[in-house]
């Protein structure tokens, strides 16, 4: 019998570096070479092996991602994911679900059995937040109902707004309490 959703679902407010799991998830530039934001937390957190080690995957277009091992960090490895620059929520909706999609196929393809998503795109790239939220999640769930691994998915908010806005969904959903 298959893990009902809800258990396979967290959510977490704070800085996704100092999460114990087996991925960490960036919200990458297509470069892979650090930048801002939670990307550039992961990087400095990791240390130099990361930015090296991601560069040599680049470029990566947005609806991707790649994986690096975690060096420094909690996490064995560091899936870089980018999302796209926002510009029509109707185009970028379908990229935004791919960059989820991509990181969870890569979490499973390397048996990572748990991963740590932040808020992809809505940062610099511009994307609006409740329907970056709205997509994070259904993917999310799409992907648990299909899929085995992994087995864990933390959703990591580090700002209150996103983390609410992202309690407020997956309690509307039925995926906490």
């Amino acid at each position: 019998m298959a893990t009902p959703i809800e258990s396979r679902i967290r959510l977490f407010l704070g800085d996704i570096t100092s999460l114990d799991c087996d991925a960490i998830v960036t919200a990458a530039n297509d470069a892979l070479c650090g930048g801002g934001g939670v990307d550039g937390a992961a990087h400095d957190a990791a240390g130099s092996e990361l930015v090296r080690a991601s560069m040599a995957l680049a470029p990566c277009p947005a609806g991707e991602a790649r994986i690096t091992g975690g060096f420094n960090l909690a996490a064995r490895f560091v899936i870089h994911a980018v999302g796209p620059i926002f510009r029509d929520i109707d185009t970028d909706r379908e990229t935004l679900a791919n960059a989820y999609a991509s990181s969870l196929s890569l979490a499973a393809e390397n048996n990572a059995a748990s991963i740590a998503f932040p808020c992809i795109s809505t940062g610099a790239f511009g994307f609006p937040p409740n329907s970056a939220c709205e997509i994070a999640i259904d993917t999310v769930i799409q992907w648990l109902r299909s899929n085995d691994q992994p087995n864990l998915v933390t959703f990591c908010c580090f700002e209150p707004d996103d983390h609410g806005r992202y309690k407020e969904r997956l309690t509307e959903l039925g995926l906490l309490s």
